[in-house]
C-alpha cells in the first residue's frame, strides 16, 4: 500500500483530551523560528489541516501537534497545535502530550526521574519536568508563559441573555472567563450541550466586543477560548468551549492558567497557592502559582500546570494517490453550522 504524502504519527491523551503528535513526514514550513512557522499556518489552508485533522482521518474532538526543531538554542524541540479554527500557539493538555511522546519514543532522552524539557511556543519557553520511571513519562508538569488578568467583570452583551460580566486573561492564548455558577451551571455531563451553545455565543461576542493584545508579542490580539469555571474551596470545575462546537475533555491547561492569573489579580490566591482544576469527565489538573511576574504594565504570575498524558497509538497516517478526500472534508452535523468541506481548508468561522 502506498501512502502519498504520509505522516508518521503518535496518538495521546492528555487527561482525556486527544493531542495527536506528528513526529515525522510533514512537509518544511517556512520560517526561522516556531513564530515564524505558526505565522505561516495562521491562514489555516495548508494540506496538514486536511491531513490530520478533518475527516475522514481526524475529528472535531483532537488536536493535531506538529513537532518542529527549535531555534532558540535553550530549547529542545518546538511545537505549534493544529485545530479546526486554526493553528495555536499553546496548549497545556498538548504540551503534556508532546512531551509524553517525546520522551516515551526516545526521540529525547529520559534523563533521570525527573527529566527536563523545554519546548519553543510562538507564546516563548515553556519549562517542563516529567516524572518518569520504567521507561513511562508518568506525570508532567509545565511552567507556562507570564500569565496576566487585563480586565475583571468586563461586561459582554450577549444575544438573548442580557449583559454578562467575563475576566480576561492571558496565558499563551487570550481567555473569556465565565462564571457558571452564576450562570446556574455546575459543568456536568448532562449540561455539555447547553455549555457548547451558550459559550460559542460568549466567544463569538467576546471577539466581537473585547479588544485584547499583548504589549510584548505580535500576533495575540483576539479571544480565543471562553471558560467556564466554578469553585469550590480549593477545587475549580472547569468547561473550555472550542471551536466549532465542544468542550476540551481535559480540564484545560492554558484555561487553568488564564483562571489564576485572574485570582491573582482579585487577591483570591497568592504566590505559593495552589488550586485542583477537573474537567467535565472529572479529569484533574493541578494549578499552582510559582512566582509573580511583571508584563508590559501588567502585573502577572508564572504558573504551574501539571497533569498526566498516555500514548494510546502509533503509525502513519496518509492518503492513497486515488482517494477523493484527500484534502479532507467537514460536516455542520458535527463540525458545527457554517463550514465548508475540501481541499484541506481551515474550518470557517
Amino acid at each position: 500500500m502506498s501512502l502519498s504524502p504520509s505522516l508518521d504519527v503518535v496518538w495521546a491523551h492528555a487527561e482525556g483530551e486527544v493531542g495527536l503528535v506528528i513526529t515525522g513526514g510533514a512537509p518544511e514550513i517556512p520560517g526561522r523560528t516556531v513564530a515564524d512557522k505558526l505565522a505561516h499556518l495562521a491562514p489555516g489552508d495548508h494540506p496538514l489541516f486536511g491531513l490530520a485533522l478533518f475527516e475522514p482521518r481526524g475529528k472535531p474532538q483532537m488536536s493535531a501537534n506538529l513537532v518542529l526543531p527549535a531555534s532558540d538554542a535553550g530549547a529542545d524541540a518546538g511545537f505549534v497545535i493544529l485545530q479546526p479554527d486554526g493553528v495555536h500557539a499553546m496548549s497545556g493538555s498538548n504540551a503534556m502530550c508532546v512531551v509524553t511522546v517525546l520522551l516515551e519514543t526516545g526521540m529525547l532522552p529520559i534523563a533521570g526521574p525527573r527529566t527536563p524539557v523545554v519546548l519553543e511556543t510562538a507564546a516563548g519557553l515553556v519549562r517542563a519536568v516529567a516524572s518518569c520511571a520504567g521507561g513511562r513519562c508518568e506525570r508532567v508538569t509545565l511552567e507556562f508563559v507570564p500569565s496576566f488578568a487585563t480586565a475583571l467583570d468586563r461586561p459582554l452583551e450577549i444575544e438573548g441573555l442580557g449583559t454578562l460580566a467575563v475576566d480576561t486573561a492571558f496565558s499563551g492564548c487570550w481567555f473569556a472567563l465565565v462564571d457558571a455558577a452564576a450562570l446556574g451551571f455546575d459543568i456536568a455531563p448532562a449540561e455539555a450541550r447547553e455549555l457548547v451553545s451558550l459559550g460559542s455565543r460568549i466567544r463569538a461576542a467576546a471577539r466581537e466586543q473585547i479588544d485584547v493584545r499583548h504589549p510584548l508579542l505580535d500576533g495575540f490580539d483576539e479571544v480565543e477560548y471562553a471558560l467556564f469555571h466554578r469553585r469550590r474551596g480549593d477545587t475549580v470545575r472547569t468547561g473550555n468551549v472550542m471551536y466549532p462546537g465542544r468542550l476540551d475533555r481535559s480540564p484545560c491547561g492554558t484555561g487553568s492558567a488564564a483562571l489564576l492569573a485572574a485570582l491573582y489579580a482579585r487577591g483570591e490566591i497568592g504566590v505559593g497557592g495552589s488550586l485542583e482544576t477537573r474537567s467535565i469527565v472529572d479529569s484533574a489538573f493541578t494549578a499552582r502559582i510559582a512566582r509573580s511576574a511583571q508584563v508590559g504594565r501588567h502585573a502577572a504570575i508564572v504558573p504551574e500546570i501539571s497533569g498526566r498524558a498516555w500514548i494510546f497509538g502509533r503509525g502513519t497516517l496518509g492518503t492513497h494517490p486515488s482517494d477523493p478526500f484527500a484534502g479532507g472534508f467537514t460536516l455542520p452535523d458535527v463540525w458545527g453550522d457554517g463550514v465548508a468541506s475540501g481541499n484541506g481548508a481551515a474550518v470557517p468561522e
